[in-house]
């Protein structure tokens, strides 16, 4: 049920994720998630600054009420759940930037000041790392 993959940081996305809100598919039969997973890894390839950010693939985060969500994780870092992304180029580049910001971090707080416009508004939850709490 479980498969090992690079620990590091990582943009897990939900290969299964519906298209929209509206749709579960695009107008070929093609997931949300599985495109948005494609445009990842295109834009972390086409760009020497995403070199560090893995992008691993999983069906079903269960998020099931949004679409296009992906799981943001680092060892020993707060993790984060971001959802309702079109699945482009414009979102993968929002999501790789700030995945470089959230890997340089400390204990994966990035200043909102930091965050890419594309990112904002999209998070869902944030899941402490094994072992600790987030102070306020």
């Amino acid at each position: 049920m479980l498969t090992p993959v690079e620990d590091g940081p990582a943009i897990v996305v939900c290969n299964t994720c519906r298209f929209s809100a509206d749709a579960r598919e695009d107008g070929q039969g093609r997931r949300g998630g599985t495109m948005l997973a494609e445009a990842l890894a295109q834009a972390r390839d086409a760009d020497p600054r995403y070199a560090g950010i893995a992008i691993q693939q999983m069906p079903c985060l269960f998020a099931c009420s949004e679409h296009c969500t992906v799981h943001l994780r680092a060892p020993d870092k707060v993790g984060y759940v971001l959802g309702r992304f079109t699945p482009d180029a414009d979102a993968a580049r929002a999501l790789l930037d700030y995945a470089v910001a959230y890997a340089a971090s400390e204990h994966g707080k990035v200043p909102f000041a930091q965050w890419p416009q594309g990112v904002k508004g999209h998070f869902i939850v944030r899941v402490p790392p094994a072992g600790l709490v987030v102070e306020s």
